[in-house]
């Protein structure tokens, strides 16, 4: 698998081989000049207007594994900033540092166990073929961590312990396009497993390319959004629920889900859209603005409003889960449809871009 990545890898056109600068050149240093050639963009905010999620067939692009890998867990996301020469073409190289980087801090006393004693552990680089939407992506890439027991069976076979990934679709071009040429960006990261590993591999990461990582908590906006474009897609594949959890401001808070029948959700979706001119359907595709989002949370509150007396405005939406996939306040990120991956990660790639300090 390392070998087919290997070879196969792309790094985006914009990236060349240069000469590694001195380790005594901070971060913020580098990153600071890089965001200097870009001072518009210290002014970032989320989309007001975004495309509607298409359906994209996307096991005929990606690697089953890989693709039964990303849907299968819970994500804890973080946002990264730009790789200082990261290179697609040297994961192999990279799996190797990060196995001799884990051992050795295993072997200074660093708490590294997992699920009881632990023997040496196994680090895997692959790169995810087929998450891009734009040139200026860079090849998602997948981590994974294997290991056994300490007095496990010589035959048994070592099993995945952690597994974590860096992705950019559909990111912003201006800001991609407008970074240094030995700047990588692969702003979201999710991690799945111990929390230790969690640390380590991000320790790795920023020793090796100079980067920082950050908590990517997803605020009501986010929230809001992923509830409307999950809606948005019942049609084509059910969304079978949309369950939303608001706490309110009382003592003590006061947790409440609100569920809703998915015909009842499409119903309000489509009476609070736009209706689009038929040429820009054609020319354009269908966009969803935030007013769109805004009136169908506001016709939600309303709808709650009436029967308990509620008003969800007072509170803070906590968590939206659907048959498509579950995100929660504290970053923590489920994906249950290929078909829709692209369109939540897009978004989630905005949120990451939008979060990383300037």
């Amino acid at each position: 698998m390392e070998q087919l990545s290997n070879s196969l890898a792309r790094t985006p056109l914009n990236s060349v081989v240069v000469k590694r600068r001195s380790k005594t050149k901070s971060f913020r240093q580098s990153y600071r000049s890089c965001l200097g050639l870009t001072p518009a963009l210290t002014a970032r905010r989320l989309s007001k207007s975004r495309k509607a999620p298409k359906s994209h067939y996307i096991t005929e692009k990606v690697n089953p594994e890989h693709l039964a890998l990303l849907l299968k867990s819970e994500w804890k996301l973080s946002y990264v900033t730009p790789l200082y020469q990261f290179r697609h073409t040297q994961l192999k190289s990279y799996s190797r540092q990060l196995s001799a980087f884990i051992a050795a801090e295993k072997q200074q006393g660093f708490a590294v166990e997992v699920d009881g004693s632990q023997s040496n552990f196994r680090v895997s680089f692959s790169v995810v073929q087929g998450m891009t939407e734009t040139e200026d992506d860079a090849e998602t890439v997948l981590i994974q961590i294997h290991s056994k027991p300490l007095f496990a069976k010589q035959s048994e076979a070592q099993r995945s312990v952690w597994s974590g990934w860096l992705t950019c679709v559909n990111g912003n071009s201006d800001y991609l396009c407008s970074l240094p040429k030995d700047f990588i960006c692969l702003p979201l990261f999710g991690s799945s497993g111990s929390e230790v590993l969690t640390t380590l591999v991000q320790s790795w990461f920023q020793k090796m390319f100079d980067c920082c990582f950050g908590p990517l908590e997803m605020n009501n906006t986010c929230l809001q959004w992923l509830a409307a474009l999950w809606t948005n897609c019942h049609p084509e594949s059910s969304i079978q629920h949309l369950k939303m959890i608001w706490t309110l401001p009382v003592v003590p808070p006061l947790q409440i889900t609100y569920t809703v029948n998915p015909k009842d959700a499409w119903k309000l979706w489509s009476s609070v859209r736009k209706d689009p001119c038929e040429e820009n359907k054609e020319e354009e595709g269908v966009s969803i603005d935030i007013e769109d989002v805004m009136r169908f949370m506001q016709g939600l509150k309303s709808h709650f409003y009436r029967h308990f007396r509620l008003d969800l405005s007072a509170g803070c939406l906590k968590q939206v889960s659907t048959a498509l996939g579950s995100a929660t306040f504290s970053g923590r990120v489920k994906i249950s449809n290929s078909q829709y991956i692209l369109s939540t990660l897009t978004l989630l790639t905005e949120c990451a871009l939008f979060k990383m300090p300037v």
